[in-house]
């Protein structure tokens, strides 16, 4: 068992996730003081302790502690077991804010993870679930994740404030990852897109595509956006639309932008062609940050490489985000692991902002809970 000694320490709630997720995957304690301790309304809230919650469901053996005002979290992690999961989500944050951390920890179970999550499929905060069905299943297969298994299904849509969305996800188990060398982002061949409403006109989507078209069509003609407009109980509690847009290169790299409308009730009311313009805006801004792995999946490429075999991996990122820099410092706290980064500015070969080339040599993590058949 791991002792007091190995535990690390941290204050405040920034960057929960990430400290819970590889406390899970490396073994050791955490514990978490200070949690808005000077706010209002100090402690732990809604999201957050569903998402403890969840990790307990996914884990046996966690010893979660946790004190009378929520301001203090000691978690010890088990063993992560897997099999067949049902989570109501707090519908503060979207599923996507539980996927993320789930897409991290489903290949190391001890069974196959099959996980039916309940609550709000796309919001303005998290990456939606069609962002992450886009770009992080094709990234997970890189590093040798797949079967037939592998797949993200939305079954019903949920907007919020009301959620009522419900997404099913399920992962195999593996033994290893693979390297991987992602230097060559290549060039975007085509666009494709997801335009979704629900509890209001149809008409809608029409709207946004035409918007959004409008800009892309200047730059490549290979451009499908498919409507997804859900009706009745597939349709969730509250009303609301939004698209998401995906660059796919001649390299198999995936970039991703999406936009959401306001909330019902909170803000003023979004017109979709504003929607769709700024949201292919942001695609065009992403696809000029460029890089091997878009912004929002920065993270889960440098964890799976850091968990890779005990080899070289490299991968060419964008401009590293807030969220990645903080990761790479607890990568190191809880896998004593450092990254060489290599700064290639753009010149001929590179198009767009400036690059990051990220090399490690994996830490040879094994999923020692996995049956050997």
């Amino acid at each position: 068992m791991a002792t007091q000694a190995q535990c690390l320490s941290y204050a405040g709630c920034n960057f929960l996730r990430q400290r819970l997720v590889l406390s899970t995957l490396s073994g050791r304690p955490v514990k978490i003081r200070k949690i808005r301790a000077r706010d209002d309304n100090p402690g732990l809230r809604d999201f957050e302790a569903s998402f403890i919650r969840l990790l307990d469901k996914i884990t046996n053996g966690s010893r979660i502690e946790i004190n009378q005002t929520g301001t203090t979290l000691y978690y010890q992690p088990g063993l992560l077991s897997g099999g067949f999961v049902e989570h109501d989500c707090s519908v503060l944050r979207s599923i996507g804010y539980y996927l993320e951390s789930l897409l991290c920890l489903a290949p190391f179970m001890k069974h196959p993870l099959k996980v039916v999550l309940r609550g709000v499929t796309n919001d303005q905060v998290d990456p939606s679930v069609d962002v992450l069905k886009a770009t992080a299943l094709p990234l997970l297969k890189q590093f040798g994740i797949d079967g037939e298994s592998f797949e993200l299904k939305i079954i019903r849509r949920g907007m919020p404030p009301g959620g009522g969305g419900e997404v099913m996800f399920s992962c195999p188990v593996r033994k290893v990852l693979k390297p991987v060398q992602l230097t060559d982002p290549g060039k975007i061949k085509r666009i494709r897109g997801c335009r979704y409403s629900v509890r209001v006109s149809p008409q809608m989507a029409n709207r946004i595509v035409d918007s959004a078209r409008s800009l892309l069509n200047k730059f490549i003609p290979d451009i499908y956006i498919y409507t997804d407009h859900m009706k009745g109980v597939n349709s969730g509690k509250s009303p609301g639309f939004g698209l998401s847009l995906v660059a796919e290169t001649t390299n198999g790299t995936f970039l991703s932008a999406e936009l959401a409308s306001n909330p019902q009730g909170q803000g003023t009311a979004v017109l979709p062609e504003d929607l769709g313009r700024n949201c292919a805006r942001l695609l065009l801004e992403e696809i000029y940050r460029g890089g091997c792995v878009d912004s929002t999946n920065q993270s889960l490429a440098l964890l799976l490489m850091t968990l890779g075999q005990q080899d070289v991996s490299k991968v060419l990122l964008g401009p590293l985000s807030p969220y990645t820099i903080e990761f790479l410092r607890h990568l190191k706290s809880f896998f004593q692991i450092m990254f060489k980064i290599e700064t290639k500015p753009c010149g001929e070969e590179l198009k767009g902002g400036d690059k990051v080339l990220m090399t490690c040599v994996g830490t040879g993590f094994s999923n020692l809970s996995k049956t050997l058949k």
